[in-house]
């Protein structure tokens, strides 16, 4: 029995001895309540239970969730669903438990986060959150951000609008404005294809008049005398002629059986 004791008393200081270091983690030791220089990356690292402790800081990607309400330009209240993605420099990461603490993401991230999107947000209409400007207005937040975490040691990926509600009633607004526009492009549309037809009924009317002119310019006392000719022609050689009177400009037929 007391052999099992002490075998249970030697396995448990071994595992309290040690810290497990997890791949996307640093781990950095803490003793006295001073910080160490070294760093280790995953793995197992040896400490001392009775008088020393290990922080774990993550520097893979975080993606951060955050629900607000955002202020528009126009002093409304949009309800959004926001993700922050971002990292720490591993170099970086013994000056912010230093200066900040292990509470990092509450006292810098998300205070600047809010700080950052309350300013780009309120130079927007809520419209502009819900249409193809939510994606300059992802880039301002980020840049804003950045100018202050950067030089902390915070990389700010990306941050992502994914859900936005808006006030009620504005959305029958912005269906009806779409709506609106949609008609007055229909009548754009039917109006210049009225105007491209009234332009052929135009050019068509002009060419029935130009060839009219010609006709009537064509048409004087020689040609008719030729086409009368022409047609005493085909009446004198026609077996159904029996008498033919004319002047030499207008034929006149006189059939016997009459």
């Amino acid at each position: 029995m007391k052999t099992k004791l002490f075998f249970l008393f030697i396995a448990t200081a071994m595992l309290s001895s040690c810290a497990i270091i997890k791949p996307g983690e640093v781990g950095i030791k803490q003793k006295f309540g001073k910080l160490t220089d070294k760093m280790k990356t995953e793995g197992v690292i040896g400490i001392n239970p009775f008088i020393s402790t290990v922080i774990r800081v993550p520097i893979r990607t975080i993606n951060k969730e955050i629900k607000l309400s955002l202020p528009s330009k126009e002093g409304l209240n949009v309800q959004a669903e926001i993700s922050i993605l971002y990292h720490i420099r591993k170099e970086k990461v013994r000056d912010i438990i230093t200066e900040v603490g292990r509470n990092y993401e509450r006292t810098l991230i998300l205070s600047t986060f809010r700080s950052a999107s309350a300013d780009v947000c309120s130079r927007f209409f809520a419209k502009d959150m819900h249409s193809g400007k939510r994606g300059q207005i992802e880039k301002e937040i980020q840049a804003n951000m950045v100018k202050i975490l950067e030089k902390r040691g915070f990389v700010i990926e990306a941050v992502l609008l994914k859900s936005i509600r808006l006030p009620k009633g504005l959305y029958s607004a912005i269906e009806a404005k779409l709506q609106a526009e949609q008609q007055a492009q229909q009548m754009t549309f039917v109006l210049q294809r009225e105007e491209k037809e009234a332009e052929r009924k135009t050019i068509e009317a002009k060419g029935i008049r130009d060839a009219q002119l010609i006709i009537q310019e064509g048409i004087n006392e020689k040609s008719i005398q030729w086409q009368s000719l022409e047609v005493l022609k085909e009446i004198a050689t026609s077996p159904n002629a029996k008498l033919i009177i004319t002047d030499g400009k207008t034929p006149v037929l006189i059939n016997d059986d009459k």
